[in-house]
């Protein structure tokens, strides 16, 4: 049998990139309710790295939505 070893994985855990955040450090940095900083951190950890990243893109997805919201507005008004 093949074994494929992923660098980002040690002995079946997600290696942490980057300071990790508490719970309590990353529901402060990113003003979240507790049910979301909650599910956040439990899917993808407390990696520093993988967290700021995540936030960066949900940031610039709501800025792209409103543009287009915005956009919209203008030609159908």
């Amino acid at each position: 049998m093949v074994s494929i070893s992923r660098p980002d994985v040690h002995n079946g855990r997600k290696l942490v990139r980057g300071a990790p955040y508490s719970l309590a450090q990353f529901k402060e940095k990113y003003a979240l309710d507790d049910t979301e900083a909650y599910r956040l951190f439990t899917k993808f950890g407390p990696s520093s790295i993988d967290l700021d990243a995540l936030m960066a893109a949900r940031d610039r997805r709501k800025l792209a939505e409103e543009f287009m919201h915005r956009s919209l507005g203008r030609r159908l008004g």
